[in-house]
């Protein structure tokens, strides 16, 4: 079987907007999480965010496309100049159709179509930008990458909120195991504007915490709910051989995915999915769970469905047998950019021999089973991590990366 190996990475973060950035905060547990300011929130039960601050669009993407993209996109177009650069990825060097891209996004572009339905309502439909025709849709991102690097090769938008950015992995690994050379995947997501914000709340899943470190608490057990957040990753998949063959840094390979929905609520004969996803990816990857060095966990910070991924992890690895982190605590959820964010932290991870901590959450109900890292990050020799994420509906979603040789 064809191996896909990652050779780019590109990061926009709360807590750092490139993927050095978000690396350096992740290991020394600067958080991106504070109280959001796109617009005055005090009266929403919520009020804190993982924003990105101090982001330019002018100085990472052309003039002529800020009047027709939404901040989700700017941010999706800077994330993929900064990974295709890091790969050293130069798209006219290959076929006419040898690159393409997948991405995911879970709430379109909503800054932008509020903006224009306020035109609407206000100014008359005469007022409304053209650009509104697209600027909004899911699969925006992927066009005005593919737009803006000629990547004329396969194309396509995955939407499953929280799960869609593994599911996008996943598709632009089998688009290379079909022929195409060279992939640019992940996810980015953006929605603070009064629409999108209440959207996140309308969700009952918020925390409705006011200090950033005590807010989002993954598997603690004060934890009551997560805070939101903003970016994501996008990353560079190529196949292994061709990118050995130009000398290409290897940080490492997609080795296995796969993809689970839940049982409709209130149906007890059988169990949510989470659990069989992370057995089928192992499996994809060729692995046993005892190969598993590391867990990357959703990490919801709701109590009930913590229960269920710890139950989940406890009985495919054995209580306690396999480190667990959920560095989102530090960031907040990002939809479709958390689980591209948290397959580059896995990354970085196996090649730096270090496990994030779990920022904030103390206490880990014994119940749990857990061996969560907390407090200060693990040293560890790393071969494979299992990246999970779940996302609102149903859907579950693993990855397995691992080292490799080259």
């Amino acid at each position: 079987m064809t191996a896909v190996v990652v050779t780019g990475i590109g990061v926009i973060a709360p807590n750092g907007r490139n993927a050095s950035e978000f690396w350096s905060a992740t290991l020394s547990g600067r958080t991106g999480i504070g109280p959001l300011t796109r617009f005055d929130a005090t009266s929403h039960p919520a009020v804190l965010a993982g924003q990105i601050d101090g982001f330019d669009p002018v100085e990472q993407i052309p003039r002529k496309l800020l009047p027709q993209t939404d901040v989700s996109t700017q941010f999706a177009l800077a994330a993929a100049a900064e990974a295709l650069a890091d790969a050293n990825v130069d798209p006219a060097r290959f076929s006419r159709y040898g690159t393409g891209v997948v991405t995911s996004n879970a709430t379109g572009g909503f800054a932008f179509t509020h903006r224009e339905f306020q035109k609407l309502w206000t100014q008359g439909p005469g007022a409304v930008s053209v650009y509104e025709s697209f600027a909004w849709f899911y699969a925006v991102n992927t066009g005005q990458i593919s737009i803006r690097h000629g990547l004329r090769g396969p194309g396509c938008v995955l939407v499953s909120e929280q799960a869609g950015g593994l599911d996008a992995i996943g598709n632009a690994r089998r688009a290379i195991r079909l022929g195409t050379p060279v992939m640019v995947t992940g996810g980015v997501d953006s929605s603070f504007d009064p629409w999108g914000w209440a959207s996140h709340v309308s969700s009952g899943r918020l925390s409705r915490g006011r200090d950033p470190e005590r807010a989002y608490l993954p598997f603690d057990v004060d934890a009551n709910g997560y805070v939101p957040g903003e970016g994501g990753a996008l990353l560079v998949l190529e196949e292994a051989s061709s990118a050995r063959a130009r000398s290409a840094r290897l940080y490492g390979e997609i080795a296995g995915y796969a993809a689970t929905f839940d049982p409709r609520p209130g149906s007890s004969e059988r169990p949510p999915g989470l659990r069989r996803a992370a057995e089928l990816a192992v499996a994809d990857a060729g692995l046993r769970p005892t190969d598993i060095d590391v867990v990357f966990a959703d990490g919801s910070g709701v109590r009930n469905l913590d229960a269920v991924e710890a139950a989940a992890l406890a009985d495919l690895f054995g209580p306690g047998r396999v480190p667990v982190s959920a560095p989102k605590a530090l960031t907040g959820r990002l939809y479709a950019g958390g689980g591209p964010l948290d397959v580059t932290t896995a990354l970085l991870a196996i090649r730096d021999g270090v496990i994030p901590a779990t920022a904030h959450t103390s206490a880990v109900p014994a119940s749990y089973g857990l061996d969560l890292v907390l407090r200060e990050p693990r040293r560890a020799e790393l071969r494979s991590a299992l990246v999970l994420a779940r996302g609102k509906g149903g859907f579950n979603s693993a990855v397995v990366v691992r080292c490799t040789d080259g």
